[in-house]
């Protein structure tokens, strides 16, 4: 048995806030200007400035503790891999949200698409599957970056060096959250095999038959009737008095029932009789 069997609707619940963390996370790292940090190679470890450098503006930071921050100026002065970058960070954004639009229609939990169940789990696992482009977009400017402040850190032909800022970090804990949860919504998603709603569908069985030697049910006898033929008791009535006609058998079940009673009665009187007693004596 796999794990879409058991408990799969809390397994989707848990993707999808691993997914939606991821996808803050994403949006935290965008807005970080701490993609490039300036390095300092000296032995000296009194630094009076250091710059950042981000998606969308460049900062710099001074020992008192005082930052500045610029934005960029003109788009189209910045580099392509710097245009790409943000493109792509936007576009992991704007895929994120709609992702989590689908998924929460799509979950067990929720009534705004009434598909069934089977509907239900396509439509998480589309969710996971934009989950996992966004993991995607976000993944590949966070190491195209890195990979460009990597190599010049290493070329002797660059003067100012720089090291991986912060953001970086922080994006590529970003694309493996989305990762993990549109991986998980995608496989613990599982549309049901059988049945419009999950269920496996009914079919009409037939009666078994009673075994031999066995009675076969009937009903009780309507009041009125007579127990042993079901034939309606006839009734006389005999200088003003109603007296019922009874079979045989009948007429001894009703001696031996009224012989107990009887019994039953004096029993008790004997027992009164002999308290009365007791409690006379003392």
């Amino acid at each position: 048995m796999t794990i879409c069997h058991y408990k799969s609707v809390k397994v989707r619940v848990v993707a999808f806030t691993v997914a939606i963390l991821g996808w803050i996370l994403e949006l935290v790292a965008c807005g970080l200007p701490t993609w490039r940090v300036t390095a300092y190679l000296g032995k000296s470890i009194i630094v009076a400035q250091s710059t950042w450098e981000g998606l969308w503006m460049q900062c710099v930071w001074q020992a008192t503790g005082y930052v500045q921050c610029k934005v960029h100026d003109s788009m189209l002065a910045l580099s392509g891999q710097l245009q790409a970058a943000r493109a792509m960070t936007v576009l992991s954004a704007v895929i994120g949200v709609l992702a989590m639009s689908v998924t929460a229609v799509g979950l067990r939990c929720t009534t705004c698409a009434d598909v069934g169940r089977r509907g239900k789990a396509r439509i998480v696992q589309v969710g996971g599957v934009m989950f996992l482009m966004a993991s995607v977009l976000v993944l590949i400017p966070v190491s195209w970056t890195a990979h460009h402040v990597v190599r010049d850190f290493h070329d002797p032909g660059v003067q100012s060096k720089q090291d991986l800022g912060g953001a970086l970090f922080v994006g590529w804990a970003a694309a493996v959250l989305l990762a993990i949860g549109g991986a998980l919504l995608v496989c613990c998603s599982c549309p049901p095999s059988s049945g419009p709603q999950g269920r496996p569908p009914y079919t009409m069985q037939p009666l078994a038959s009673c075994p031999q030697g066995a009675a076969p049910y009937r009903a009780p006898p309507l009041s009125g009737t007579n127990g042993k033929s079901g034939q309606p008791v006839q009734h006389t009535k005999e200088g003003g008095n109603t007296s019922t006609q009874l079979s045989t058998e009948e007429e001894g079940d009703v001696k031996t029932l009224r012989h107990k009673t009887e019994r039953r009665m004096k029993e008790e009187n004997t027992i009164t009789e002999t308290g009365r007693v007791m409690v006379g004596e003392g």
